[in-house]
């Protein structure tokens, strides 16, 4: 067995079933959410929706809102201004290009403001159910610590990932690097004590 299906191997029997922490109920609000995680923890993101998917939870609503009182709410989520325009226009975006749906391609998706390909993986995995690696600070990271990819950028990391493992196992991976950089393989201070996969990590810590 290769070094990669041992690293998975091991991450399934530690984190079986991951889940995504933001909160949503709907595609779009898992878009918002995803938008305003940008330099942001998903703990405070959800706190903020908590209260703004009260008011505005659809994409009429943000586009008919003031920007003042989306920035009241996306303030704590940090550059507030430039995120509260984000969601007005993304939501008009919806709008005028798919009649107020979110769409389920990669294509698709990329067609709309501050949305790239990491956002786009999150909704396609997440809303969609479709297989997708959405690489974030977490996943390029870790994949880059335990020796399963090279890449100096986010699309490269996630084209060597893709290559490693099956379509089936993308959604499920790109959730346990995410959840083991975020709260084991983190950026400064990494618990390797506490890592089920230390004895099979390159220790690049770059």
């Amino acid at each position: 067995m290769s070094i990669a299906n041992n690293i998975l191997t091991l991450l399934n029997e530690y984190r079986p079933n991951p889940k995504c922490e933001l909160h949503y109920s709907t595609p779009f609000e898992l878009l918002i959410a995803v938008i305003l995680s940008a330099q942001c923890t998903d703990v405070r993101v959800n706190k903020c929706t908590e209260e703004l998917f009260k008011k505005y939870n659809s994409p009429k609503s943000f586009a008919n809102a003031h920007i003042e009182d989306i920035e009241k709410y996306v303030r704590e989520c940090g550059l507030y201004k430039i995120k509260a325009q984000s969601l007005i226009n993304v939501s008009r975006e919806l709008i005028e290009k798919f009649d107020g749906l979110v769409p389920s391609t990669m294509e698709q998706l990329l067609q709309l403001s501050r949305v790239g390909r990491k956002t786009a993986s999150v909704v396609l995995s997440e809303a969609f159910k479709m297989p997708a690696i959405a690489v974030d600070t977490h996943v390029f990271r870790v994949s880059r610590r335990l020796g399963l990819a090279r890449g100096d950028s986010p699309e490269k990391v996630e084209n060597e990932l893709k290559c490693i493992y099956e379509m089936g196992q993308w959604s499920n991976l790109h959730l346990q690097l995410v959840l083991h950089g975020r709260y084991i393989c983190r950026a400064r201070n990494p618990s390797c004590s506490n890592c089920v996969v230390e004895k099979l990590c390159k220790k690049e810590f770059n």
